[in-house]
């Protein structure tokens, strides 16, 4: 029997106009998602976990989980600088229960391997719930090597990694990894290689413009997963192009606040010191939104 491959959406965190987190506007957002047939990734990149408190981590954790109850799975992302601090914040998220913690590169310390494999071997020993890898050197400067990633696989409570370095070759190198340790999953980050990671063998993909597109995303992955590669190509070049129109405007993750905005206010803007809202690029992302039926 095929193993069945799945979606999770990078979460938006919702804003007031104080910056003070919107958490109804959040639950909005989740509805949204469970609706289309996606998975919940909380206090990722596209969640500006960066400008969160830990406090403000752990209870957006508590509401997400809440409302999805039980409908869809939950991953959140407990990394931050520190072992110790992560170590912290992904015993209060083990305590609240989700299907896994993410846990990102540090970034600021410059790690060699062995800290990496120390770093995340502490953090997997310390909880129950499993332990993912989260790899996006571009945005930490700190990147988990594909021997680093095969090591740290046999630990009993890391279950896999999340690929966000955009690099095809190392998304490879990273299933070759799972394919010598089948309980070792890899999601792909990049969104123009959602389908081909998934024909390559990935477990899925975590995907921040699905924010903006979550009915073409959840496409790719239903249609993969009845046998109907054409229309997941379908789907996913309608992504890509998406994709590269939005993105070649600036910063990602804002583009992605940004475009949701347009459409729902009620998602605020990204804390600062984030890119300010910009009526000429407003201007330009309608646009796209426009051409794509959005």
């Amino acid at each position: 029997m095929t193993k069945t491959r799945h979606a999770y959406v990078a979460l938006v965190t919702c804003f007031r106009d104080d910056e003070t987190i919107d958490f109804a506007a959040t639950r909005a957002q989740v509805r949204r998602q469970v609706a289309a047939g996606n998975n919940i990734m909380c206090a990722g990149t596209n969640g500006d976990f960066t400008a969160l408190t830990f406090d403000e981590k752990v209870r957006l954790c508590a509401e997400v989980v809440d409302e999805v109850a039980g409908r869809a799975r939950v991953i959140v992302n407990a990394g931050t600088p520190a072992t110790f601090e992560t170590t912290l914040l992904a015993r209060e998220v083990d305590r609240i229960g989700v299907d896994g913690i993410a846990v990102i590169t540090p970034y600021f310390i410059a790690c060699t391997q062995d800290g990496l494999v120390r770093h995340f071997s502490t953090v997997a020993d310390a909880v129950q719930t499993p332990v993912y890898l989260y790899d996006i050197p571009a945005r930490t400067q700190n990147h988990i090597e594909p021997d680093t990633a095969r090591q740290l696989a046999k630990h009993g409570n890391i279950a896999g990694i999340k690929d966000s370095g955009g690099a095809q070759q190392t998304l490879e190198e990273y299933l070759a990894v799972s394919r010598e340790h089948p309980g070792f999953e890899v999601y792909s980050g990049p969104d123009h290689l959602v389908h081909w990671a998934l024909a390559e063998g990935a477990a899925g993909c975590i995907s921040g413009l699905g924010n903006v597109m979550p009915d073409t995303l959840a496409k790719i992955l239903t249609a993969f997963n009845a046998g109907d590669d054409a229309a997941a190509e379908a789907a996913q070049e309608r992504f890509s192009a998406f994709r590269k129109d939005l993105y070649g405007l600036g910063y990602p993750p804002a583009l992605v606040k940004r475009a949701l905005w347009l459409r729902d206010p009620s998602v605020g803007a990204s804390r600062q010191p984030a890119l300010l809202p910009d009526a000429e690029q407003d201007r330009q992302i309608a646009k796209i939104l426009e051409r794509y039926g959005l």
